[in-house]
């Protein structure tokens, strides 16, 4: 049996860095998938506003679980040198923010391009960035997102299988369905691989939902994880259920269907932990 663990993009809270703490706290959250500050992504955020906001973060006994990056969001065609300069950058940011994980991504794949016609370049590029983040010791993450290389659950397998556990995984039920892909089946494919999960759910056309209330199947997947793991394990609250301030800046890409159906971020976030947590299997053990 597992201890689940919750973690949150407090930025869809609120993009004011003092109010997501707020927000967390409110919500009895004690850790933070941190993505944007104060209007900032991660990723573009000065040394200074880094150590600022893990001084607050410490203040408020909230942990970092995971550096919610756009590492590995561009085209498989954008120079890379430049973006290893920021992955190093990133990497820096989370060792001050005592994290050993990054949220990453496989490239966008060019309209009318085959995928599989890109693999060579996606691997060598992702061997680049794990070469990287070796340096530091921290573990990159790889989450499935639509128009990337890995966004169906054939080709994270390859990703994974090509990396031999130097590489984790991020599990998003939402960005499978907005693939064509059923989450039961994906986890059932990727489950040795998993590192840790974003609670995002959505409807058969694709658009957000809160956790279970959608196709998904989230508490089906919890149940999983509760019978067959053990330690810790983190979900990632990903509400997207209302359009927040600097959702385009922090994403890029595609825009994302959204639930609008509320009349604040903050009431779409506490909505969102709520259903999380109507989840849980019964049985399981949880920290909030």
């Amino acid at each position: 049996m597992v201890k689940f663990r919750l973690s949150a993009f407090s930025d869809e809270y609120s993009s004011v860095f003092d109010e997501q703490i707020e927000g967390l706290l409110k919500n009895k959250i004690g850790m933070t998938e941190i993505r944007g500050v104060d209007g900032t992504n991660i990723a573009d955020l000065s040394t200074s506003a880094v150590e600022e906001a893990a001084k607050k973060l410490t203040s408020a006994g909230i942990a970092v679980s995971a550096i919610g990056s756009p590492i590995g969001k561009i085209k498989i065609t954008d120079p890379m040198e430049p973006h290893l300069d920021k992955l190093k950058q990133v990497c820096e940011t989370a060792s001050v923010l005592a994290t050993d994980k990054i949220r990453m991504f496989s490239f966008y794949i060019p309209e009318g391009t085959e995928p599989a016609d890109c693999k060579d370049e996606v691997v060598d590029r992702m061997g680049k960035m794990l070469d990287v983040a070796d340096e530091y010791n921290l573990l990159l993450c790889h989450e499935n997102e639509k128009g990337i290389y890995g966004d169906t659950p054939e080709r994270c397998l390859e990703l994974f299988r090509e990396f031999d556990g130097r590489l984790g995984l991020v599990f998003d039920p939402a960005n499978y369905i907005q693939c064509g892909c059923d989450p039961l089946k994906a986890y059932f494919t990727l489950a040795p691989y998993t590192t840790y999960m974003h609670i995002k759910d959505a409807d058969a056309r694709g658009t957000i939902v809160p956790a279970g209330r959608g196709v998904g199947s989230i508490p089906e997947i919890l149940a999983l994880i509760n019978n067959a793991r053990s330690g810790d394990f983190t979900l990632t609250i990903e509400p997207h259920l209302a359009v927040f301030k600097g959702l385009d800046a922090l994403e890029g890409g595609e825009k994302t269907m959204l639930g609008n159906a509320y009349s604040s971020n903050e009431e779409a976030f506490c909505d969102a932990v709520l259903h999380t947590r109507y989840c849980f299997p019964r049985t399981c053990e949880q920290e909030f």
